[in-house]
């Protein structure tokens, strides 16, 4: 490591769980990113600020006045440009030593298949079912690990689905795709701001251990963040043997 990142990075090189051959694992590591909004504004500055070495991020909307309040990666000059590129413009200030990739389009199953094999690690910071079982399958398909977050109104939660492994439960074991969950939208039913703050940087905090390998990340549960009750709970998931994504890998 050079003496420039010896210094950036030295309050983790002193952490015994990364250390110098964790940072140079870090800066090593290519992480996707799904999402440019509430969740992603949160997670993608604290990877890049941590140095992980590659982050494409994937959003095919443009900055609006309504995610200033709680979309702290965008800054009030970006409105009407892609997010993606506004994301790209905050991280690179934040850490010119990282590279980071935008993509600005949608995140349909075409253009995972060809960006998931290329990473070590995805990350849902996206906001409907749809796309999060899309991302899902993807993951599975390329045995990738995948740290899944949501938020709305004064709720959030959290999971680590390792999808190398043949025992781990996928998103779609828990959420099955088929059952109709009906999509609420910030739009609609509002966000508390902090809330995505914290699952977002919880979701970088998860990456961080499962590209390391440190700690007990949430592998195999889900965190569930009730802002309201300042309450959180933690509930075991079990791979669904039955179910349709994963059951018979």
């Amino acid at each position: 490591m050079e003496d420039e990142e010896l210094l950036r990075y030295s309050r983790h090189i002193l952490l015994d769980q990364i250390g110098i051959e964790g940072q140079v694992t870090l800066s090593q590591a290519h992480v996707l990113i799904i999402g440019a909004g509430g969740l992603g504004s949160a997670c993608a500055p604290y990877l890049g600020s941590s140095g992980v070495g590659q982050i494409t991020i994937v959003d095919h909307d443009v900055v609006e006045l309504t995610n200033l309040q709680r979309q702290i990666m965008h800054r009030t000059h970006a409105i009407g440009t892609p997010k993606v590129d506004s994301a790209k413009e905050m991280l690179q200030e934040l850490n010119p030593l990282i590279k980071i990739h935008p993509v600005a389009q949608a995140a349909d199953a075409e253009l995972l298949d060809k960006l998931v094999p290329k990473v070590d690690l995805v990350i849902d910071c996206t906001d409907n079912f749809l796309t999060r079982h899309t991302i899902n399958r993807a993951c599975v398909s390329h045995h990738k690990p995948l740290v899944s977050g949501a938020a709305i109104q004064m709720d959030g939660q959290i999971s680590v689905f390792d999808l190398r492994s043949n025992t781990s439960p996928c998103y779609a074991c828990i959420f099955p795709e088929h059952d109709g969950f009906a999509e609420i939208k910030c739009a609609t039913m509002g966000v508390l701001a902090p809330l995505v703050g914290i699952i977002g940087a919880m979701q970088a905090a998860q990456a961080l251990q499962v590209l390391v390998g440190f700690g007990e990340p949430l592998i195999g549960k889900l965190m569930i963040w009730d802002a309201l009750q300042t309450k959180i709970t933690q509930i075991k998931l079990a791979k669904n043997a039955l179910c349709t994504v994963c059951g018979n890998t």
